[in-house]
């Protein structure tokens, strides 16, 4: 399974783009495609068009709801890097990830490199 992040679900968003030609491409290969449902919340704060939505929620194999052993990771991770303001989503969604022991897909690779040394991985678009 390839975990998706808000930032990836964004870009796939946009036609063409390269996180979109990624998503195509997994899809395509019957990768399992799952998100934390932190991630997806924080996706469906918008903006997006309808038609993205709707494709994007026709590729999710698996919503992963956010659990308490997701929540002491997240903490740890929190904790451990900082306890950077604004970072707890990112904390929340990598914990998931990590949990699920899933790459994770995301546009923003430099706010969840510093998590790989707790076992995150990236997926490389």
């Amino acid at each position: 399974m390839i975990h998706l992040d808000t930032s990836f679900l964004i870009r796939a968003s946009v036609t063409g783009s390269t996180e979109d030609r990624a998503l195509r491409g997994w899809v395509g290969a019957q990768q399992t495609l799952g998100v934390s449902t932190v991630a997806w919340a924080e996706f469906l704060c918008g903006p997006y068009e309808r038609s993205s939505l709707e494709f994007l929620t026709s590729v999710i194999d698996r919503y992963i709801d956010f659990m308490p052993a997701h929540a002491e990771i997240a903490a740890r991770l929190f904790n451990q890097s900082g306890q950077r303001r604004g970072s707890q989503m990112d904390c929340m969604i990598a914990a998931t990830a990590i949990a699920e022991k899933a790459p994770i897909a995301t546009a923003d690779s430099r706010d969840f490199r510093r998590f790989e040394s707790e076992g995150l991985t990236l997926a490389l678009a």
